[in-house]
């Protein structure tokens, strides 16, 4: 196509990691003509791929929040969904741990929150209870988590995507956005590439991730008073080496900007460690250096000892590292996630999603259905 052609469709979805597709899925399941655009050569290359694989079970958020009812909403109909299209994942539950009685007063307090946040499968245990479990553990108590879990993140991806094709829909790669424009009957994007078009659609549908400011900011007739701050946050992991000492994924009690640095497992049963949170001083996800600092493992070593006393001297090696897209600063409360429609802004077929870092993920198919929900004017959840 040359660069003056423009293509139409009736919804566009930009961005193609898990949320990003399970709005795509849920609008064709609804009937809508639905396409993708991913600015890079694959689904699911940013915050989808940078994580801890970790399928949440809905402890933590404050209670009534949209974190809170899509993560337990999004958690049910995932394990559904993933057992419905084979994909690789395993129920292993976890432990979050207290190693001091202040933080059995901590988990006390997150017990409480997981009840009245009706999650299943909550259970507090006494030391000799958790070790029982997991003996090589250190601690004076345990919150079990039963309804935790480990996700294959792309095979759930590949099956969104495999989802959305059946129902005619399309993923465009290195299809990138640059700016666009409110329009008489939605909207107009210069998609650039190797082919640039414009595409024009009835509804619009922004699950960019690190890059949905962006995106919002270069949205002509949108008012940027509806974008909210964006704070970068650093997350990250260290793989170990030798046999796994723990069946279960073990949290310590939650830190400032995320849940201390934990241990979870992959699906082979490698023992990995993270994330921790750097708070970064740029808010340009362009700037962002993945590369994971060896001098942050001695930090790790401390955290980790905690909870895990035997952990060998030179265990740890550098392995990968994420950033969440943050919409609050040190030291304030936790933002929820920001899902932006017609009520936020007075754009009919917009939708904004900004903030969407963990439990992002397990949030993924109720966020999908919370988004298509908004297009028509409802809401279920």
């Amino acid at each position: 196509m040359a660069a003056a052609d423009t293509y139409d469709i009736d919804c566009l979805v930009i961005g193609a990691g898990a949320v990003g597709l399970a709005c795509a899925v849920e609008m064709a399941r609804r009937g809508r003509e639905v396409l993708v655009v991913e600015a890079t050569a694959a689904i699911g290359s940013g915050i989808s791929s940078r994580n801890s694989e970790v399928i949440h079970a809905g402890i933590y958020y404050p209670t009534d929040s949209l974190r809170h009812r899509l993560c337990v909403a999004g958690r049910r109909k995932l394990y559904t969904y993933l057992a419905e299209r084979n994909v690789a994942h395993r129920k292993c539950g976890k432990l979050i741990v207290a190693t001091s009685p202040e933080e059995e007063t901590q988990i006390a307090a997150l017990h409480q929150r997981a009840l009245a946040n009706d999650v299943e499968s909550m259970s507090l245990l006494t030391r000799t209870e958790a070790l029982a479990l997991e003996p090589n553990l250190a601690c004076v108590s345990a919150l079990l988590s039963g309804e935790t879990g480990i996700i294959d993140s792309h095979g759930y991806m590949l099956a969104l995507q495999g989802e959305l094709e059946q129902l005619g829909g399309m993923v465009a790669l290195n299809a990138p956005i640059g700016r666009g424009r409110v329009v008489n009957g939605g909207f107009e994007l210069d998609i650039g590439g190797a082919t640039p078009v414009a595409a024009r659609c009835k509804s619009l549908i922004n699950s960019a991730g690190l890059g949905a400011h962006a995106i919002a900011r270069n949205l002509e007739g949108f008012d940027p008073i509806h974008i909210p701050p964006l704070v970068l946050a650093k997350g990250s992991y260290f793989g170990c080496a030798g046999r796994p000492a723990f069946t279960r994924l073990i949290y310590p009690a939650p830190v400032e900007g995320g849940l201390g640095v934990h241990l979870t497992l992959d699906l082979t049963g490698r023992m990995r460690f993270g994330p921790d949170v750097e708070w970064l001083e740029t808010n340009d996800p362009a700037r962002v250096d993945y590369r994971v600092d060896i001098g942050r493992a001695q930090s790790f070593y401390s955290a980790i000892r905690r909870y895990w006393p035997e952990l060998p001297d030179e265990a740890l090696t550098p392995d990968y590292s994420g950033c969440r897209p943050k919409l609050s600063s040190p030291g304030q409360p936790a933002a929820d996630f920001r899902v932006d429609g017609l009520e936020t802004h007075c754009i009919p077929g917009l939708v904004n999603l900004f903030g969407i870092e963990s439990p992002g993920l397990t949030s993924s198919l109720a966020l999908g259905e919370y988004v298509a929900d908004l297009m028509e004017g409802v809401s279920t959840i």
